[in-house]
């Protein structure tokens, strides 16, 4: 994209940031049908706001030629897959791409525990995102028995340089961890086994994550105490409110970054009750842990 082509850009997503504001502003909203909420329409409004900023975001990422790595955290049904959604959603295709993968195949199962990730990893112009990563090796496998205590340790011990690698190459590495209350998460599994259409996303797996809960507590802490770095800290994100952890997560991973026409009127303040350093969750969870609190 040229100069003038990107700024004929950056503009037509000004004009449009500033309808949706106004129309906002002054209370200009279409009739409603009797079961849509306001408040739904109040976060749509506001999430394709966002979405225009993640546009221009993306541009500014391939002009410069950045490496963006967004992980993507936390206990099943926690709505990592839903957030990614929204973010990707408008996004071009050619340089913004999800990455799930399946459990590991007898091949790479013989492979250094990083190499299947490590072959995804962005690169310049690119934004990845990773719905669940390397960090399965700190969750899911050590809590289900899919890996020794030894591998678990060794992974906690290498993962710091195995990141701190990447940053030194220049990639940016946002880790966002979210983080959903049991009672919610029992929730969201009986709606997957109700609704034909999520019913695809249930596992045996799901099935245990009630049962473990709280081996899955101190695998968090553990994974958390050891990752939490200064070049690769988590943010971590109460995620019962699906809505509200998606505005928070996109106005987060927004202000990361100075890019071409970003709009002073757009606010992208999070709310600490939502969105918080993963310090603060290592004490929650030491507390959790050590009796003093519920989790």
């Amino acid at each position: 994209m040229g100069k003038r082509s990107q700024k004929k850009f950056v503009q037509l997503c000004e004009e449009k940031c500033k309808k949706e504001a106004s129309r906002i502003e002054k209370g200009k909203e279409p009739r409603l049908p009797v079961w849509e909420k306001k408040s739904t329409l109040t976060y749509e409004k506001e999430l394709k706001i966002l979405q225009m900023e993640l546009l221009k975001l993306q541009n500014h990422v391939k002009e410069q030629g950045l490496k963006i790595l967004i992980i993507f955290e936390g206990r099943d049904a926690a709505g990592k897959g839903g957030t990614i959604k929204r973010i990707i959603e408008h996004l071009n295709p050619r340089g913004a791409r999800v990455v799930a993968l399946n459990k590991p195949s007898d091949v790479e199962k013989t492979q250094w525990y990083f190499q299947r990730y490590t072959t995804h990893l962005p690169s310049g112009g690119e934004i990845a995102l990773f719905d669940r990563s390397w960090y399965n090796r700190a969750g899911v496998e050590p809590v289900m028995g899919f890996c020794t205590e030894k591998e678990h340790a060794r992974f906690l011990h290498e993962v710091p340089f195995y990141e701190e690698m990447q940053v030194g190459s220049g990639t940016h590495l946002i880790k966002f961890y979210l983080s959903v209350s049991k009672e919610e998460q029992a929730k969201r599994f009986n709606e997957r086994k109700t609704n034909p259409l999520k019913n695809y996303k249930i596992s045996p797996i799901d099935i245990k994550a009630q049962e473990l809960w709280d081996q899955y507590t101190i695998a968090n802490y553990s994974m958390l105490l050891a990752s939490h770095t200064q070049h690769a800290p988590w943010t971590v994100v109460t995620s019962d409110n699906k809505k509200k952890a998606r505005i928070n997560v996109i106005k987060h991973l927004l202000s990361q970054f100075d890019y071409e026409g970003k709009s002073s009127k757009v606010d992208l303040t999070t709310d600490p009750e939502i969105l918080y350093d993963g310090s603060k969750e290592i004490i929650r969870l030491e507390k959790i842990i050590a009796g003093d609190k519920t989790d």
